[in-house]
């Protein structure tokens, strides 16, 4: 895998559940000079250290508690710097943490990372959590837009078939971006799936007429959207191009 990054990557992040709990993929994150994080496994001498750790609270996460601290798992090559969140075991609150790979003990869950990172323990959890939305959206290139499927017995067709899947999917995401209302920020917006996206704007019950040299078109009474595809439909029309390039179709920049 990282012999196939092309030379422009310049830093390299990997997260990774406890399947890759292990010397190896550590040393071979190592080796590609990658910044990692991934999920610990439960093993006595981790608990030990867990118990003695210095606890403090979690006011930027979901946790109770959090900690840091530097471990030495054996076998391993090195010391590495772990970061632990905890949850108070009579409060699991299953439906937040369905998600999470946690391992118990009587009094407490544990939610526990190993990393060569230096950032604070809320952002590396929240970079960690990016995971799982990381997933949902191969998920949703495999079964909405057909990247699972190849058509042909030749690579070179399949190639072809993967890059008109992306565009798809690509478009799908301008779109969320072109509709987006005015003045959203960049984390209060939301993903459209390709399935939500085909249901609101392309699957519509419409009927075209053409009277006294006009056309148009009459929407179904129970299509809810049509202030929101009306709106669409008028900044596709704003589109115009400039002295440098397409010129913007919305004044408020996109901002975090």
């Amino acid at each position: 895998m990282f012999a196939a990054l092309p030379g422009c990557v310049r830093r390299i992040f990997a997260r990774a559940d406890s399947g890759f709990y292990c010397w190896g993929a550590v040393a071979a994150y190592e080796r590609a000079n990658a910044e990692f994080i991934m999920v610990a496994r439960k093993t006595s001498r981790l608990v030990e250290h867990l118990q003695a750790a210095d606890w403090k609270p979690s006011p930027k996460t979901d946790a109770d508690q959090q900690c840091q601290f530097w471990y030495q798992p054996e076998g391993w090559g090195k010391a590495y710097r772990f970061i632990a969140l905890r949850y108070r075991n009579d409060d699991p609150k299953p439906k937040e943490r369905q998600q999470y790979q946690l391992f118990d003990t009587p009094q407490y869950l544990y939610r526990v990372f190993v990393t060569n990172m230096e950032d604070e323990i809320f952002t590396l959890v929240w970079f960690y959590n990016q995971r799982a939305g990381a997933e949902n959206l191969i998920k949703e290139a495999n079964n909405d837009a057909g990247l699972a499927a190849h058509p042909s017995g030749r690579w070179a067709t399949n190639c072809v078939h993967f890059q008109l899947v992306m565009l798809a999917y690509n478009l799908n995401c301008w779109l969320l971006l072109f509709n987006r209302e005015e003045a959203v920020k960049t984390d209060d917006l939301k993903h459209t799936t390709l399935a939500t996206a085909r249901l609101r704007f392309l699957f519509v019950a419409a009927k075209i007429w053409r009277h006294a040299g006009r056309v148009g078109i009459s929407y179904s009474d129970q299509y809810q959207e049509r202030g929101l595809f009306q709106r669409l439909m008028h900044r596709l029309r704003d589109i115009t191009a400039g002295p440098t390039g397409f010129l913007p179709v919305l004044d408020t920049p996109l901002s975090g």
